[in-house]
């Protein structure tokens, strides 16, 4: 479970980024959580991953308080969620397969269990016959294939996923949200910040919204606040 409780950020410069946020998220959800630029969504994701600290206000994530968080704790922290970014974040001159192989030897995995779980994961996301291609011989939403195998391979409860699909064009950016709904599906909680309403839209979910700072609508069947 995610718990944000009153959560504020103000940074250096007096400017407010987050006011009062209050946001409980089930263990197995899948929440959308939407805004313009400068809604607050992305400081809302760097307090999640803790890299940074809120003003005010706590959040606690699969009980544990990140503010009483020691700091030599925060990696390992770290490695219990999957982070999805929009510009994919591969390493450009390793495989498919060493993409994804990377974040299990981070942790320490054996030789013989990455063998194992790499081929699971490339089967989950439909990169099974490219795993010794780079990513320049791959399409964006293949990319984001890759990212998504990587930020799962280490069984994370929560996967963040940042702007997606704001890379990709219509066709590969429904195909993603169809693998991140069979990911939930599978029990992960799954978190997706987007500034996208057609994703939104079609998806169905629960849809979160921040404007300036302020939550102003949490609704569980899609659909979301729009300003005119």
């Amino acid at each position: 479970m995610i718990e944000i409780r009153n959560i504020s950020k103000t940074y250096d410069k007096g400017s407010k980024a987050l006011k009062d946020i209050d946001i409980r998220i089930q263990d197995g959800e899948f929440v959308f959580i939407m805004g313009r630029s400068g809604s607050g969504k992305s400081t809302l994701i760097r307090l999640l991953l803790k890299e940074a600290e809120p003003s005010s206000g706590r959040i606690i994530v699969n009980d544990m308080d990140l503010q009483k968080m020691p700091r030599r704790y925060i990696p390992k922290y770290r490695r219990r969620l999957g982070v999805v970014f929009q510009d994919f974040r591969l390493l450009k001159d390793r495989t498919v397969f060493e993409n994804v192989a990377f974040a299990q030897r981070v942790v320490g995995a054996s030789p013989r269990k990455i063998r194992e779980e790499v081929p699971r994961m490339l089967k989950l996301v439909g990169l099974s016959s490219k795993y010794k291609s780079f990513p320049h011989q791959l399409s964006g939403g293949e990319q984001q294939r890759v990212a998504i195998a990587r930020a799962l391979i280490n069984r994370p409860e929560v996967l963040l996923a940042d702007e997606p699909t704001g890379n990709l064009d219509h066709e590969n950016a429904t195909e993603i949200m169809k693998l991140l709904e069979r990911i939930n599906a599978l029990g992960t909680t799954v978190v997706v910040v987007t500034h996208s309403q057609e994703i939104v839209d079609q998806m169905g979910k629960r849809v979160i919204t921040l404007n300036k700072g302020h939550l102003v609508s949490d609704e569980r069947k899609g659909g979301s606040d729009r300003e005119d």
